[in-house]
């Protein structure tokens, strides 16, 4: 499968997206300014002594035993803590007491109340007096309003009778803009927990759910079958420098598409069309022969009988020998040169080497668009069978010519001063050889998409058939995969330009 396909892409970008939305909303609900929050948890609530009703028992000496009324004692911890995002002053509080809450202790009546304040908080003690409403009275205990910074909390440790351990206990009161909320019972030592259980549980099935999307989505196989799979067999003929996409592009319909069997066979553009041509004059059954010709360039216009397709744009480029430094020509130059009239490199600012022009045979067309686009005429004529020793005495330069992108490159990159062309994307990934820029404008995709360059040696590639095949046939299927399926991405990794894309479309027309 293509792990980086737009739907992978998509996908991976939605499971983060929404693993940082999930994490903003609470980030957002807790640290941006908006309520004003008090909480409260009860950190202890334990009998001091035989507890029978409880069902807890402990041991006690002294007071417990000697004091009246003292034989149920019961000793609870409470945290009241500002866990908003905004500061609360006495003001704020709604109650119109002179306190400001109110803690109630459900059966059980209050004997004692100790206050403690962190270390690092000394002023919260002063407010804790009977003048700013502090007291208690049966099992009603009055707080003050004390004013509490963000993270700020205190404790009070009540001392009660009567009543059973863990009956209810309650935070009466209210805030302007905010409220008073309970928070999990917890041991002293706890942390105030960071969200609330009901939003741990939404973050974690929000997590979960997006992660299994996307892991489905990634995991599954990305290149469903081609709408119109067609069996039986195809034969894809023509342009050895558009061979790889096709045999690429082959390899993965043939996967896709049980029953179907693609067999390129690219001997050149002209060899192409020729014998798609006799092919189709050949063909004695109903319909076309299943044979697919690749072109670099168009047909000739006598042949109406061939159905057009533009498949993508193509960029080629000149290749010399890496002893030859130089990095760019004129097409003015390459005319020359190209016409006997230069014969050696140093002529054009290069070293003293001799030029040896490695050229396509007829049937090539990457030759022809080489001609037709930058020489603008036909190249002399062939002077040597094995690119070194010249056949004829008269010539004014070696010139030789090979059967496929391969061999020129081959070729070139061993042969000192030579210099040939091909296929772009497979000229820069090859050894010993670089490309050349044109006018000052070098061999570049990215450029040409972008309207930036007025780069000559390109073309646009097309697939012929004979006549319109039927929509049922393999050729069909498979042109139609290549054209408007996901044959564009293999297209697009060979560093071509699919026709069907909205850059493409302009290119191609």
């Amino acid at each position: 499968m293509e792990w980086l396909s737009t739907e992978n892409i998509v996908a991976v970008g939605t499971a983060v997206l929404g693993i940082v939305a999930s994490a903003g909303i609470f980030w957002y609900e807790r640290r941006v300014p908006r309520r004003k929050r008090i909480g409260y948890r009860v950190q202890m609530d334990n009998p001091i002594g035989d507890d029978i009703r409880s069902g807890r028992f402990g041991r006690r000496l002294g007071l417990f035993d000697e004091a009246p009324d003292m034989s149920d004692a019961t000793l609870v911890l409470i945290r009241i803590e500002n866990d908003g995002s905004q500061g609360i002053g006495r003001d704020d509080y709604t109650s119109p007491e002179l306190h400001g809450l109110t803690a109630v202790f459900t059966d059980r009546t209050i004997r004692g109340v100790s206050v403690t304040q962190p270390t690092d908080s000394d002023h919260l003690m002063p407010h804790f007096t009977p003048e700013r409403g502090f007291g208690y009275a049966g099992n009603t205990l009055r707080i003050p309003r004390v004013p509490l910074n963000h993270g700020e909390h205190f404790k009070l440790l009540v001392l009660l009778s009567g009543g059973d351990v863990g009956r209810e206990i309650r935070l009466i009161g209210g805030l302007h803009d905010g409220e008073v909320h309970p928070n999990r019972s917890a041991t002293p030592d706890d942390a105030t927990p960071l969200f609330s259980r009901a939003s741990r549980l939404i973050t974690i099935m929000l997590t979960v759910s997006v992660l299994t999307l996307a892991t489905i989505i990634v995991a599954r196989d990305d290149n469903p079958p081609p709408i119109g799979c067609a069996k039986g067999s195809l034969r894809v003929i023509g342009s050895t420098a558009f061979a790889p996409v096709m045999a690429d592009a082959a390899k993965k319909y043939e996967k896709q598409c049980e029953g179907s069997s693609i067999i390129v066979d690219a001997h050149g553009s002209t060899a192409g069309i020729r014998d798609l041509r006799n092919a189709g004059a050949d063909w004695k059954k109903p319909g076309s022969p299943s044979v697919l010709a690749m072109s670099d360039g168009p047909k000739p216009t006598d042949m109406p009988e061939l159905h057009e397709n533009r498949v993508a744009l193509v960029v080629f480029a000149l290749v010399v020998n890496d002893d030859v430094k130089l990095t760019d020509l004129s097409t003015a130059d390459v005319r020359r040169m190209y016409r006997g009239d230069i014969t050696n490199w140093k002529q054009l600012g290069g070293p003293d080497l001799p030029v040896v022009l490695v050229s396509r045979d007829a049937n090539s067309g990457t030759r022809q668009v080489f001609q037709r686009r930058v020489l603008k005429r036909g190249e002399i004529a062939n002077s040597s069978v094995d690119c070194v020793h010249k056949d004829d005495p008269t010539a004014k330069v070696i010139r030789c010519e090979l059967d496929s992108t391969d061999q020129v490159l081959s070729e070139v990159a061993q042969l000192k001063g030579a210099v040939g062309y091909a296929e772009l994307n497979v000229a820069a990934g090859a050894k010993g050889l670089h490309t050349l820029s044109l006018d000052h404008e070098a061999p570049s995709v990215e450029a040409i998409e972008r309207g930036v360059s007025a780069y000559p040696y390109r073309e646009i590639e097309y697939a012929y058939t004979y006549g319109q095949p039927a929509a049922d046939t393999l050729a069909s299927s498979f042109l139609a995969y290549v054209e408007r399926g996901n044959g564009q991405d293999v297209i697009r990794s060979h560093g071509h330009v699919p026709c069907v894309t909205s850059v493409g479309n302009r290119l191609c027309g």
